[in-house]
């Protein structure tokens, strides 16, 4: 598995630290005014420095090495004429363009929620323009088979999560329970707080859920050979890629996720080809595992977990509709957000954290016994995955307000006009468990939807 996802040039840095400032673990070292260092053993690979970073090679330096080398160093696509920061994240673009073109592969693709909220601003498309259907138009001109949805993979997770947390709450084990749907998260737990790792849910990302789906169930329904299949995820994490390199990830018997581009990389690879994205027409994701409901989507702010969550657990313990389905008190931004909601004649208590740093407190109080929630959603970066490390860049401080602001909007603008807005309603999920995966915990779910994790503290 590669540590080094993430990097700093360092013919190019200048040593301003903003990076350092940035950096949820303090892996980036180094003094004032010289280039600086990335500690492997620290870095989540969440690329926030990636983000901030906006120091970058001039076309005028002669005395630096080619750029056509540190291209190919980045796995940067040769058409890519935007500046090369001095932080940046060894990209899969090269590697998906040339399987693009192999016929012998049946190829693949999802795509999270947050990028479609993203994706239009590398077009020139105010900032937070929300295009579903004109990213499925341009994956399916670039010449993949299918084009699936991760949406359709969070609605999964929030059946095997929702149903673990009850579980465990009936049974009073491992609480509080901790979502693991952040692979930058799960990494800071396996590294720092390795003995608390019982307290994560057991239930893979929706990244990995859908990965391992379209080489078992997708195989299947398409009469595909999962051999055949060169599986794409499309997200707006550069840790995604570490996430999908994990060895135990190859439960459909194969590596469930080959690759992950993230929405950079896509945007880079659809100029590659010469799509007009703009002018492209709106297209529907791909049928069964394309389908989503309004909780799907919110799972790229920070707090939709949780609130996906509750609108599938309130009315899963209560046999009652929810009475209020748009749950703000879990909404927000960076920090953290604390509540107490009654379900049935449970008091649930729950926290949402963005901002991995915030998560310190919590943890330590768990060591202590002195935590009592019972379910905690722990997002690495500040606005979650909107704000993701495989974002379009933002150089601009006020540009960065604004399209964190409108991201969320969008994403929320888009749950409330579906039709669908519980995961559990989502009629291509009760589908997929009548056909293929039994019940929500079952034997079938347990093996390919859930996984376990790994001390690498020293």
């Amino acid at each position: 598995m590669s540590i080094n996802i993430i990097n700093i040039d360092k013919e190019l840095c200048t040593g301003c630290r903003r990076c350092a400032e940035v950096c949820p673990v303090n892996a980036i070292e180094g003094e004032d005014g010289k280039p600086q260092v990335i500690n492997s053993d620290r870095c989540v690979v969440c690329g926030q420095c990636v983000q901030m970073c906006n120091v970058y090679a001039s076309s005028f330096e002669e005395d630096i090495e080619p750029r056509n080398k540190k291209l190919e160093q980045r796995g940067v696509l040769e058409s890519v004429r935007e500046p090369l920061f001095a932080a940046y994240n060894v990209g899969q673009a090269k590697l998906v363009k040339e399987a693009l073109s192999n016929p012998k592969l049946h190829k693949l693709v999802q795509c999270a929620p947050a990028v479609r909220v993203a994706l239009a601003e590398e077009f020139g498309m105010p900032l937070g323009t929300l295009t579903p259907g004109k990213m499925a138009a341009a994956l399916r001109r670039l010449n993949f088979d299918k084009v699936y949805d991760t949406n359709f993979a969070a609605d999964l997770t929030i059946m095997e999560e929702g149903s673990e947390l009850i579980q465990r709450v009936t049974e009073g084990k491992n609480l509080p329970m901790f979502t693991s749907c952040c692979p930058a998260w799960v990494k800071f737990a396996e590294q720092e707080y390795p003995e608390l790792l019982n307290h994560l849910s057991s239930c893979k990302s929706p990244q990995q859920m859908g990965g391992v789906l379209f080489k078992t169930y997708g195989a299947k329904i398409d009469d595909i050979d999962p051999a055949k299949i060169f599986s794409v995820a499309i997200m707006p994490c550069t840790c995604k890629q570490f996430e999908c390199d994990r060895p135990e990830m190859n439960d459909s018997g194969y590596k469930d996720v080959d690759v992950v581009l993230t929405t950079r990389e896509l945007a880079q690879l659809i100029k590659d080809m010469g799509i007009d994205f703009n002018n492209l027409p709106d297209e529907e994701f791909d049928s069964a595992l394309g389908n989503y409901s309004g909780a799907g989507t919110i799972f790229g702010v920070t707090g939709g977990v949780m609130e996906a969550a509750l609108r599938t657990g309130y009315e899963l313990i209560t046999k009652e509709a929810i009475p209020n389905i748009d749950l703000e008190f879990v909404r927000g931004g960076n920090g953290v957000r604390k509540a107490t909601v009654e379900v049935g004649s449970l008091e649930l208590k729950v926290a949402v954290v963005s901002g991995l740093k915030n998560v310190v407190p919590l943890l330590e109080d768990v060591k202590k016994g002195k935590c009592d929630f019972h379910f905690i959603e722990v997002m690495t970066c500040p606005e979650g995955c909107i704000s993701g490390g495989g974002q379009p860049k933002l150089l601009l401080e006020e540009h960065r307000e604004i399209a964190y602001k409108q991201r969320k909007a969008s994403t929320y603008n888009h749950d409330s006009k579906l039709e669908i807005r519980k995961s559990h309603e989502n009629p291509d999920i009760i589908k997929l468990y009548d056909e293929f995966l039994g019940e929500p915990l079952g034997h079938q779910s347990h093996h390919l939807l859930h996984t376990k994790y790994t001390s690498r503290k020293e």
